[in-house]
């Protein structure tokens, strides 16, 4: 059975580098636009990382 992909994504989010949770906020598209794509990467990775367990 699959674990709750809630808590997987809060951890991924939880160690994301600093840099990404601050530039989330930031009012340049381009600079946010990399820390979203950045975070989605990690967080599909620790959702990949959970279904091959």
């Amino acid at each position: 059975m699959e674990r709750d992909h809630r808590a997987v994504v809060d951890a991924a989010i939880e160690r994301a580098p600093r840099w990404i949770k601050l530039d989330l906020a930031a009012k340049d598209d381009a600079t946010r636009q990399r820390a979203e794509d950045a975070l989605a990467m990690i967080i599909a990775k620790a959702i990949e990382g959970e279904r091959s367990l």
